[in-house]
């Protein structure tokens, strides 16, 4: 390692998915079912915003707080849905600064921060990043949350749990009674409750629910970049206490700045456009994969967002991604995000005929 880089960089390993693209990138016409955003485009209505606060000249700096047109209009939503008087929004340069933000402002080095494993890649090296050490909380083979285990694993250093529900990368939603334990759990141990909750618009099994509901100090981390297929716009929020959210935006003004103007007179747009017909398309392709796969995987059946999580059938998940790669099949290993290496994520953000051929050559790769 080079002897300028920092310590605190260690906590990234940027190998594993980027093993992927690398091999796909040397693929003719790849099945490709890896990629975690929509295969549908950001809605017109939204596109002709976007150009419109150009053309007017919406290019300069935005607040750093967000712009009223936004946040305005999420406050009210948000007002509108919990009714908690010292809840308080700000506009993020993306769901991945709200995160960055949310681990700068609240953990100390030292802090633990208990996570559910499997977990979204980021969460433990964003953790490490900001001094924190991350505390893992096996979830195999249902990936439920189990409020013992919780429980036993807070210490005197624990100052919060993150949550992911439907998660990335197993699509399971955790059950209200889970949420509310971790909520109830999380106030009376004086505990920060985080709850990413970027892919709330795909759930299909039942109504959503937020730990917020329970608890009125979570902290919520969304976005627009899945329900609108606005991954390259950067363009996400947070909602929570008011002084938390206070420090967070101090801490955007010295980072990040503000999330780019025109995307947030976008995003204003983005919020009245009705997005049910893509949910139920990707629920149809969830049943697909799922009834495709599952008398030859050992599989959970997700209750949202857009990835499936089975078990591999034989020997470490890496291996087999690496065989399923040489079949032209592009999935992600599951120790990308987890301690064990016995998984892999699939996900079916993709045209159906894409999921079809994957499922064949998925039964094929099953059989010894």
């Amino acid at each position: 390692m080079h002897p300028w880089i920092a310590d605190r960089t260690r906590a990234f390993d940027s190998s594993g998915i980027r093993k992927v693209f690398d091999l796909a990138a040397q693929l003719k016409d790849p099945i490709n079912l890896s990629i975690g955003q929509p295969d549908f485009d950001v809605p017109q209505p939204v596109k002709n915003a976007c150009i419109d606060a150009i053309q007017t000249g919406k290019n300069g700096y935005a607040l750093t707080q967000g712009m009223p047109v936004l946040r305005d209009k999420l406050q009210q939503q948000v007002n509108g849905e919990y009714g908690q008087s010292d809840r308080k929004v700000f506009v993020s340069s993306g769901t991945s600064g709200g995160l960055v933000l949310t681990m700068l402002s609240l953990i100390n080095p030292g802090d633990e921060v208990i996570i559910f494993d499997p977990y979204f890649v980021m969460y433990t090296s964003l953790v490490q990043l900001a001094g924190g050490v991350p505390v893992m909380i096996d979830t195999y083979p249902d990936f439920r949350i189990d409020l013992d285990r919780v429980a036993v694993a807070i210490t005197p250093k624990t100052k919060a749990i993150l949550v992911n529900s439907p998660a990335n990368p197993t699509g399971v939603t955790a059950t209200e009674a889970e949420l509310r334990g971790l909520a109830e759990l999380a106030a009376e141990r004086n505990l920060a409750l985080v709850s990413d909750e970027i892919y709330r618009s795909f759930i299909y099994d039942e109504e959503f629910t937020s730990p917020t509901k329970f608890n009125d100090q979570t902290i919520v981390i969304d976005g627009m970049s899945k329900s609108h297929a606005m991954t390259g716009w950067r363009l996400g929020f947070v909602h929570g206490p008011s002084e938390v959210i206070e420090t967070m935006i101090k801490l955007q003004q010295y980072t990040f700045v503000c999330a780019p103007q025109p995307a947030q007179w976008a995003g204003a747009v983005a919020m009245e456009i009705d997005i049910s017909q893509h949910v139920t398309e990707y629920r149809k392709k969830r049943d697909m994969l799922v009834d495709g796969l599952s008398d030859h995987y050992e599989v959970t059946r997700p209750g949202g967002a857009f990835y499936v999580f089975p078990r591999a059938p034989r020997g470490k998940g890496s291996e087999f991604v690496a065989k399923a790669i040489e079949n032209n099949l592009l999935i992600i290993p599951g120790n990308i995000f987890s301690q064990h290496d016995t998984h892999f994520r699939i996900s079916y953000a993709a045209d159906d005929r894409v999921i079809e051929r994957g499922i064949e050559v998925l039964r094929k790769l099953a059989k010894p």
